[in-house]
């Protein structure tokens, strides 16, 4: 998917989409920021899944990317792992949001998952990926699972941002430890990187405060870590505060809002 500059409109450029995943362009509530929603017509990841996106801002451009739904991670036979790869490209004067919701694991799933966000010296960006661990109205558990997380952010080529995560077997004694998870079962990364981003850390924090959350900032990157003991609902509330700050007063896209 690309975006390129009409005008004062920022309008599709190109689309190609195969297999389950598909791409929809609803209203927006903010015309001069253009969104599209993502979706996954199998209704979930499954062990030996490959889903790969690749998305572009043109020059000048501005949109604002979110998924139709949580997204699952289904309990893998062995020996099979789903692959997810994400490409963000963000071209000179243009903006990016990338707002996808929860992924849920299940246990004995098994994923490996990139984001890699190549932006230009001006440009401007703002993302989020959430993992939950089970469903906890469901009283569901992860005691087993195979994830490989990396998220990493260049800007002019130089890299400023490389988190990884690694979980592999009983990844629930883990979770509890107090330098991993804190007993939490849901964990989720913000990521802001722009001019404002200094500015942005101390009114990040501020809303962050009632969470168990932290948050840094270097080299005009903006990172916060958000941890929940009490499964989805109570980090959805978190991650919907600290956007609010990132995003100033732009309504959360729709399907944020269901």
């Amino acid at each position: 998917m690309s975006f390129k500059r009409r005008g004062d409109a920022t309008v599709l450029d190109g689309l190609r989409q195969d297999g389950c995943l598909k791409a929809r362009y609803p209203r927006t509530a903010t015309p001069d920021w253009p969104g599209a929603v993502t979706l996954n017509s199998a209704g979930g990841i499954a062990g030996g899944d490959r889903l790969a996106t690749h998305i572009t801002a043109g020059a000048g451009t501005t949109a604002s990317i979110a998924s139709q739904a949580a997204e699952r991670v289904y309990r893998a036979l062995p020996g099979l792992v789903a692959e997810v790869t994400t490409r963000l490209e963000v071209a000179a004067g243009a903006a990016l949001e990338w707002l996808p919701q929860e992924t849920i694991l299940f246990d004995r799933c098994a994923l490996r998952r990139r984001l890699s966000v190549e932006l230009a010296d001006d440009a401007w960006f703002v993302g989020v990926e959430s993992l939950v661990f089970g469903r906890a109205a469901m009283a569901e558990q992860v005691e087993t699972a195979l994830l490989h997380d990396r998220i990493s952010l260049r800007r002019g080529g130089r890299l400023l941002l490389h988190d990884a995560v690694r979980l592999e077997g009983p990844v629930a004694p883990l979770l509890r430890r107090a330098a991993t998870g804190g007993g939490a079962s849901a964990v989720s990364t913000l990521i802001h990187a722009g001019p404002d981003a200094a500015a942005l850390l101390d009114p990040l924090r501020a809303a962050l405060a009632p969470f168990e959350a932290g948050a840094s900032c270097w080299d005009g990157v903006l990172l916060a870590r958000i941890v929940a003991p009490a499964g989805g609902a109570s980090l959805r509330r978190a991650v919907v505060a600290g956007l609010n700050i990132l995003r100033g007063d732009r309504t959360l896209p729709r399907v944020w809002l269901c």
